[in-house]
């Protein structure tokens, strides 16, 4: 049940970090208007977890001395390149930015708005184990 609320709380994040990224003028989309639509963005944001649990965790490894003279701050950049990545299979979310910086600042931007707004839900609506 835990794993579900999860997954539906980063479908959220994604959505808002769509909106903030468009606000601000930048090109990171998601849709989930009908239930086609909602679908995919859940299987793509399905896809985005399993890239940042597998290869988001060996590349942060690999990485290490890197994030740790960056003070963890690479950590984002590797964060910002898997979104790059799960965007591309255009499954509910897209960067529509071509040119190549252009996009990684706005994956990068969507990275930290997505962990943001992800990690204030899951603190307010996930409770500890240890709390019950």
């Amino acid at each position: 049940m835990r794993l579900l609320l999860r997954w539906i709380l980063l479908a959220v994040s994604v959505i808002a970090a769509s909106y903030l990224t468009k606000a601000l003028g930048l090109g990171f989309e998601a849709t989930a208007d009908g239930l086609g639509s909602f679908l995919r963005l859940m299987l793509g944001v399905a896809i985005l977890a399993l890239l940042n649990a597998t290869l988001g965790n060996i590349l942060k490894l690999l990485t290490l001395p890197l994030t740790c003279l960056t003070l963890g701050l690479f950590s984002l950049v590797i964060n910002a390149v898997i979104l790059i990545w799960a965007a591309s299979l255009n499954l509910g979310f897209t960067i529509t930015e071509t040119d190549g910086w252009q996009r990684f600042w706005t994956a990068f931007v969507a990275a930290v708005l997505i962990s943001a707004v992800n990690g204030l839900l899951g603190a307010l609506l996930i409770k500890d184990r240890e709390a019950e």
